[in-house]
């Protein structure tokens, strides 16, 4: 898995070759270059290990000095010293390996970090002595007729071809690290971009729902408010007929007055039953008109309550088809997330 830094960028100390370049592709390239200029080749990681097949390995290298313990050892040594010297310049290093050949390593970069490198040689740039390499052959404990055959064999070029073999092997490896990195970043990022908006795009069909809610609820709550409002009327029209009512019983209450008094002891009794009458009549009455006061009050107050209910649900309709168009450009910019991480994953 790649790694990523805490701010979230690619860690380029983590990554590794194949994480930026097709080894297929490499392959095939490294094939084609070492049987085109008769030089050979093998890629390795930034521990040394290999991550692609030798090609044109000589037969001076495959049969004879890595046969032997001693002889694959040192040459162990010699493609490690090449690189890290390559890694300390950052440039093609060209040296000349432990059995006598013209070797080269070419450092793979990214962003100044070793990912690999691609060693490469196995040639001569002058005639090779007899004399060193069956002192060699004794050493590593091959053949020394076999061994000094088998040099004679091996490619012969000037040393100038083998610096501009080295240069195009760095060029083109670092190019494909290059272009390799980028897409990765492209790639990270689209995902990145999509997981974002996808999150967003969620977190905003949540907020629509709610807004739904919300708008369901305003409505419910203009309704009661309404209902609040037509009842305060129907109490103001109960209000109204306890009014006439109390005013009756105040008239009725005088008459019964007039009545008595006429009667004269005999109707003393009924008089003062009809001065109670005109007060609980009057009593009643006041109380109708406090009632039909609080009542305007409350009428007054749903008033104002429907006001701000209405101006309330306007704005909510009005968030809710502004959520709803967000959610609408979010999932585009989603879809569109995916297609940029589908092309940069396209390779």
């Amino acid at each position: 898995m790649i790694k990523k830094t805490a701010a979230g960028d690619l860690d380029t100390k983590e990554l590794e070759i194949s994480d930026v370049i097709d080894i297929n592709l490499l392959q095939t390239f490294q094939d084609n270059f070492a049987t085109g200029m008769n030089i050979a080749s093998v890629t390795v990681d930034k521990n040394g290990n290999p991550v692609t097949k030798p090609s044109s390995y000589t037969r001076f290298c495959m049969d004879f000095t890595h046969s032997t313990k001693v002889g694959d050892g040192r040459c162990a040594l010699s493609h490690k010293k090449g690189g890290e010297e390559t890694a300390r310049t950052g440039r093609p290093y060209i040296y000349t390996c432990h059995a006598g050949l013209i070797d080269f390593a070419a450092p793979i970069l990214v962003d100044g970090h070793l990912i690999g490198t691609i060693l490469g040689g196995q040639i001569l740039t002058s005639a090779p002595d007899e004399i060193k390499f069956r002192k060699t052959a004794d050493e590593i404990g091959v053949d020394q007729e076999g061994y000094v055959k088998a040099v004679k064999n091996v490619y012969m070029t000037k040393e100038e071809n083998v610096k501009a073999a080295a240069e195009v092997l760095f060029i083109v490896a670092n190019a494909l690290s290059k272009t390799g990195y980028e897409q990765l970043r492209l790639s990270t990022m689209s995902q990145t971009l999509s997981d974002n908006f996808s999150q967003i795009s969620a977190t905003m069909e949540e907020l629509s729902a709610s807004s739904v809610n919300v708008t369901n609820n305003q409505h419910n709550l203009s309704n009661e408010i309404n209902n609040v409002r037509q009842l305060s009327l129907e109490i103001n029209a109960v209000l109204d007929s306890i009014k006439s009512i109390a005013d009756k019983t105040k008239m009725l209450g005088l008459n019964a007055s007039i009545e008595a008094a006429r009667a004269g002891e005999a109707g003393r009794g009924f008089g003062v039953v009809a001065t109670e009458i005109r007060t609980l009549s009057q009593n009643s009455k006041e109380t109708a008109l406090k009632i039909m006061d609080l009542t305007y009050k409350i009428q007054e107050s749903v008033r104002k309550t429907m006001d701000t209910s209405n101006a309330t649900l306007e704005t909510t309709e009005q968030q809710s088809a502004a959520i709803e168009e967000v959610t609408a450009s979010l999932t585009e910019l989603s879809t569109l997330a995916d297609d940029l991480n589908t092309m940069a994953n396209h390779k």
